[in-house]
């Protein structure tokens, strides 16, 4: 290994790395700075269990609207809260029940057979009858299939 005493006035082949290391700090830093830090995506709401299972509560103030298949391709039939009632009623129904109501939550619940146009369309009726939250209910998927 041989030394260079910086004498001798000659070319000098070493590269001066330093320039380099300090560039590459500071794009370092600017990508730090740029990168989020927490990735927003969709707000969710999880339910959460009752922290006592024991003693559950009927909720009356519950609104469920039920949407069955009819076979043979037929028009659909509308429940709330097992009442049946015609689509050309839901939104005069809707808008009735939750006029008083400081808590505009709703739930949908759908056949499994049934096109998704049909539950977009009575989502679209909860929307315009003024409630805030839609709830999709869905069933349970049993283990092993």
């Amino acid at each position: 290994m041989a030394f260079d005493t910086g004498g001798g006035g000659g070319l000098n082949s070493s590269i001066n790395v330093t320039p380099m290391i300090d560039v590459l700090l500071v794009l370092l830093i600017v990508f730090m700075v740029i990168t989020p830090v927490t990735p927003k995506g969709l707000d969710a709401l999880v339910p959460q269990p009752p922290k006592d299972p024991q003693k559950q509560q009927d909720n009356d103030r519950t609104i469920v609207v039920q949407i069955s298949h009819r076979p043979g391709g037929g028009v659909p039939g509308y429940k709330i809260n097992e009442t049946d009632i015609s689509h050309s009623d839901l939104l005069n129904k809707l808008e009735g029940i939750f006029a008083t109501r400081a808590e505009k939550v709703m739930f949908v619940k759908g056949d499994k057979d049934l096109d998704f146009a049909v539950v977009a369309d009575v989502l679209d009726i909860g929307h315009e009858a003024g409630v805030d939250h839609i709830g999709l209910i869905t069933p349970k998927v049993e283990a092993g299939q």
